[in-house]
């Protein structure tokens, strides 16, 4: 997360939402909000929820909360789809496929009643890339997925792998190692890219391996 943050613009306005501060942000405006446990009388409780729900009237450009783990899932959801484009969050998941079906998980388990096509329709339309990062044997981590989300068919998100890593062995040290491919994929939100200024070499997206 704080390297992607790294590309944000610096006159964006960044509202944090963390249990713990721990994003470090470099650009001059962000705002840091944290969830507060409740005293020992059990009040003052402030959740990520409610920081998200004030976060909205704050006028950002960006929302990034540190872990979604609760009912503020579909709040962040709904604020992807309201004008916050570039806001990003992380969830713990084992594939980006599994990311979904714990997100669902996650919105039910707040008491929110919602058919589950209408929550994918929100998912598929709020989120363009889901990033994996995984540990792996012998505690290397690497980056082993960009993955979009490209649309609805059906009740089924339609998600695409455009980079994947490969794990090739072992090394003597019992550590995992491998290697990085690009599936060949080039993805549908690259004219948004393009319209916005990012110019991509236009090779990157040519199915090849492209070394550890």
């Amino acid at each position: 997360m704080n390297t992607l943050s790294g590309f944000i613009q610096n006159d964006h306005r960044i509202i944090t939402i963390e249990d713990a501060a721990e994003l470090q942000m470099q650009q001059p405006h962000v705002l840091r909000l944290e969830t507060r446990p409740p005293n020992i009388e059990g009040k003052g409780r402030v959740t990520a929820t409610d920081l998200v729900k004030n976060a909205l009237r704050m006028r950002p450009d960006r929302i990034v909360i540190g872990e979604c783990r609760g009912a503020e899932s579909l709040d962040m959801l709904q604020a992807m789809n309201t004008g916050h484009e570039g806001s990003m969050t992380t969830i713990h998941a084992n594939t980006p496929r599994d990311a979904v079906s714990r997100l669902e998980t996650m919105i039910s388990m707040g008491g929110v009643e919602l058919p589950i096509r209408a929550l994918r329709q929100q998912f598929a339309a709020a989120v363009d890339l889901i990033i994996q990062v995984q540990r792996l044997q012998g505690g290397p981590r690497k980056l082993t997925y960009i993955t979009e989300v490209q649309n609805m068919e059906q009740d089924q998100i339609v998600m695409q792998d455009i980079f994947v890593f490969k794990q090739d062995g072992i090394d003597d040290q019992n550590r995992a190692f491998g290697h990085f491919e690009a599936t060949g994929i080039r993805p549908s939100f690259m004219q948004r890219l393009e319209s916005a200024g990012v110019k991509l070499p236009s090779n990157l997206f040519t199915q090849r391996a492209l070394g550890r």
